[in-house]
């Protein structure tokens, strides 16, 4: 069984999907493992380290042997296709939205496609929860590029020049990067509220200190994510919400509902009436913004209130987030693996749900 790891070349993107560590346990699990030169040096793993853990660093995949198991961060190319053996597979955070006639094509060759973010939300895949994982990097990296751009003190100061107060950090949509976020933010002094439609994020919420703002709430979905919401129920959230935006010199947005665009949170006369200087950090802004006007990966500035639209935050803190990342996909891998070959079982309850296209012989 031949692994390959690619370099993921993009100015963005600093993530590897293989560690050295895990390259060690696939080494292991039977694998024989090619990593691109430099694919894990922008996340800290330099290619000795891959050497050294037992993997074969190649200037190009292309030039060698084809790959049985192809892992990605970010969604594949055509290049990638050429890579892969008959019956190959491919697995990482592919984008089966976006990619799905590209996928249906390469199933009918006889490629699998599976998708990290396709994995259930269950405790039996815990472990797998790529989506999760990377989201705790993203809450906790939004709040580190919300201090290094806020031109205020985050924690209280008592200084001979006088009392600084603290910043307010208002988190909306409590998630896993938004738990994060509260909880970094909360380390770092300042005084915290939250907002999520789900009744049950108060307690948590409330566990980790923060202030839940009360608005409208709705129970969240089978798979534990939040509904969408009809406009009348939105214009009662941003009603309740006015205030506490306001009042926020910091506000972090997370809220997304799986297969549609981010529900709108914050509308243009809101960010207007927040006092100039603030910052609002909308991790939604790639599915359609929780804030009107925010774009992906852009900055924008409404009557004095910096708007930043970030889709990288995860890779930021690279090192972190690709050993995270990596073990997801080891231990999703490992239920691939029946001694000693690479079988994709169509009625695992993990790995089952989480194929975007089955193989020829998957549909035959």
């Amino acid at each position: 069984m031949h692994l390959g790891i690619r370099n993921e070349l993009s100015e963005r993107e600093h993530r590897v999907a293989a560690t050295p560590a895990t390259v060690s346990s696939f080494t292991e699990l039977g694998f024989s493992v090619s990593v691109e030169t430099g694919a894990g040096a922008p996340a800290g793993f330099p290619d000795s380290a891959y050497s050294e853990a037992g993997a074969t660093v190649v200037p190009e995949l292309a030039a060698g042997a084809p790959v049985d198991l192809l892992i990605r961060i970010t969604p594949p190319t055509e290049s990638d296709r050429s890579l892969l053996a008959t019956n190959g597979v491919i697995v990482g955070l592919i984008d089966p939205a976006a990619n799905t006639t590209v996928f249906a094509e390469w199933g009918r060759d006889g490629i699998t496609s599976v998708a990290m973010e396709m994995v259930p939300r269950s405790t039996l895949a815990q472990s797998m929860d790529a989506l999760s994982s990377q989201a705790t990097a993203a809450g906790y990296a939004a709040v580190l590029l919300g201090v290094s751009t806020l031109p205020k003190f985050m924690p209280m100061l008592v200084t001979p020049a006088g009392t600084i107060p603290p910043s307010t950090v208002l988190v909306l949509g409590v998630g896993v990067a938004g738990l994060q976020a509260i909880a970094t933010a909360k380390r770092l002094g300042a005084i915290v509220y939250a907002y999520d439609i789900r009744p049950e994020t108060k307690e948590q919420v409330e566990s980790l200190g923060a202030r839940f703002i009360e608005a409208t709430t709705e129970e969240m979905d089978e798979g534990g994510y939040a509904r969408a919401v009809d406009e009348e129920t939105a214009e009662k959230q941003r009603e309740a919400l006015a205030s506490a935006v306001a009042d926020a010199d910091l506000i972090i947005t997370t809220a997304q509902v799986p297969g549609r665009s981010a529900p709108r949170l914050i509308d243009r006369s809101m960010v207007e009436a927040m006092r100039p200087g603030s910052l609002i950090i909308d991790m939604a802004a790639a599915s359609g913004g929780n804030v009107e006007g925010s774009r992906p990966d852009e900055t924008i500035e409404v009557a004095g209130v910096t708007i930043m639209g970030p889709t990288d935050l995860a890779s930021r803190v690279a090192t972190d987030s690709s050993r995270m990342f990596g073990r997801n996909v080891l231990e999703l891998v490992k239920r691939m693996v029946v001694d000693g070959s690479l079988i994709v079982d169509h009625d695992d309850p993990v790995v089952g749900p989480a194929i975007v296209a089955p193989s020829k012989e998957a549909v035959e």
